[in-house]
């Protein structure tokens, strides 16, 4: 039968540090049971197979468990805290970069539709001869606007899947940003109730311990990550324009611009890396591009396409530089005078970047074969994934002054000796009249 202690003795001794059981002190904790226990209960069948141990000891063991999982929480609070900062930013971001590559798209199609015209008239000026033959005529000039209107939709099209994929990747996001921020939330309560928790003394310390070291590892066991969204660079623009082969010109490699540890081959189209020129006392970190060269060829005005191998190599750099070229090796360093496209195999795993101002890109498959287009009289620079037949990037409104010449690089490494090399692909289709000098 239980009894119950006097008023006047419960005042004395310290509240629930008796048994009201057996009216003695509580000196032992039962850790399966989560309740103080006296010598008589410890005895007892009831927790004679149960894990127990001193109160104090008890308390002091819970106190650590709670301080790591607090040292924890509060980590994972920063972690979180720079998630939501993250996610944020890419809001922003991919907004910017939704437009961006919008442009691009209208860029893009504004170039194919002036030189699906320019080869219009090229055709009808063949036809020249043939003016009788009015049916001939009117059959040319319906393929073309046939293929204007199938161009027309095709960039429709695409620019219905970048706004598509941009709304897809602001859901995820703003997803990310709500679930993130429940998160803080609940990290912030749990932080105050451990803290809480170890300034308790022994025994409210013991209270529902294991229920609140269960609760708050599980809410520790909840993963937390960015928001995974789509890449706007896999919204390729497919296909090449014919134009390409007749706009394409022959470039060669200019040896009086070519760095010293450049070796270029007899017929001027392909640098390598020199044996025994590398220097391995730089950062193994950074990424040297110095080694380039210059083509002999430069543009002044009109449109200009060529294509260069990178497939021998594993880091590289193609585009154009403008400015004056007076020294050897050492003119075309400047950042600031190039548009550039730069590529870096891991593995099987290629990035590219271009610049400026510095992006990176995605790309699905290692490229081979880089086409390069430059319209002069627009201010355009574009750069093409050959193999698949797909844009990669372009510059418009590029402001460009002076003489424009290609330029390529290699990456110098660092100690090793390094078996890439360049190639400029020869022309694959007639040329043209254009605004060349050498």
């Amino acid at each position: 039968m239980s009894k119950r202690l006097s008023p006047q003795l419960q005042h004395n001794i310290t509240e629930d540090a008796y048994c009201e059981t057996h009216l003695e002190p509580t000196r032992l904790f039962c850790d399966v049971d989560q309740i103080t226990l006296c010598s008589k209960c410890f005895q007892s069948q009831e927790h004679k197979h149960h894990m127990v141990c001193g109160i104090q000891e008890a308390a002091e063991n819970y106190r650590k468990l709670f301080q790591e999982i607090l040292n924890t929480s509060r980590e994972k609070l920063e972690a979180a805290k720079s998630i939501l900062t993250d996610e944020r930013e890419r809001m922003a971001m991919i907004q910017e970069e939704e437009q961006n590559f919008k442009k691009m798209i209208e860029s893009e199609y504004s170039m194919r539709l002036r030189l699906l015209n320019e080869e219009c008239e090229q055709n009808l000026q063949r036809q020249q001869e043939c003016v009788s033959d009015l049916n001939l005529r009117a059959a040319l000039l319906n393929q073309v606007i046939k293929l204007a209107t199938e161009l027309e939709e095709m960039f429709q099209e695409m620019l219905q899947r970048l706004g598509l994929v941009g709304r897809e990747n602001m859901k995820k996001l703003k997803e990310s940003e709500a679930r993130v921020s429940e998160q803080i939330c609940s990290l912030r309560k749990l932080i105050v109730e451990l803290e809480k928790k170890c300034g308790e003394g022994a025994l409210a310390l013991l209270k529902n311990a294991k229920y609140s070291l269960e609760r708050s590892k599980s809410l520790l066991l909840e993963h937390l990550e960015p928001a995974h969204i789509t890449d706007l660079s896999l919204c390729h623009i497919r296909g090449l324009s014919s134009m390409f082969r007749v706009l394409q010109r022959h470039l060669t490699l200019d040896p009086e611009t070519a760095h010293p540890c450049l070796a270029l081959s007899e017929d001027l189209r392909t640098m390598r890396l020199r044996h025994g020129q590398q220097d391995g006392a730089g950062n193994p970190e950074r990424l040297d591009f110095s080694a380039m060269v210059l083509a002999a060829e430069s543009f002044t005005s009109g449109r200009h396409y060529w294509e260069v191998d990178v497939e021998k190599a594993t880091r590289w750099q193609v585009g154009i530089y403008h400015g004056s070229a007076d020294t050897r090796g050492s003119t075309a360093r400047a950042s600031g005078e190039k548009v550039l496209l730069t590529g870096s195999v891991m593995g099987t795993e290629c990035t590219l970047w271009v610049f400026p101002p510095l992006k990176r890109l995605f790309l699905e498959k290692n490229l081979d074969t880089v086409g390069v287009f430059l319209d002069c009289d627009h201010g355009q620079i574009s750069f093409y994934n050959v193999t698949e037949t797909s844009l990669i990037y372009n510059f418009s409104h590029c402001a460009f002054q002076g003489a424009l010449r290609p330029v390529f690089s290699l990456c110098i490494p660092n100690g090793d000796t390094s078996p890439d090399s360049l190639t400029i692909s020869p022309q694959r289709g007639p040329s043209c009249d254009a605004t060349v000098s050498p």
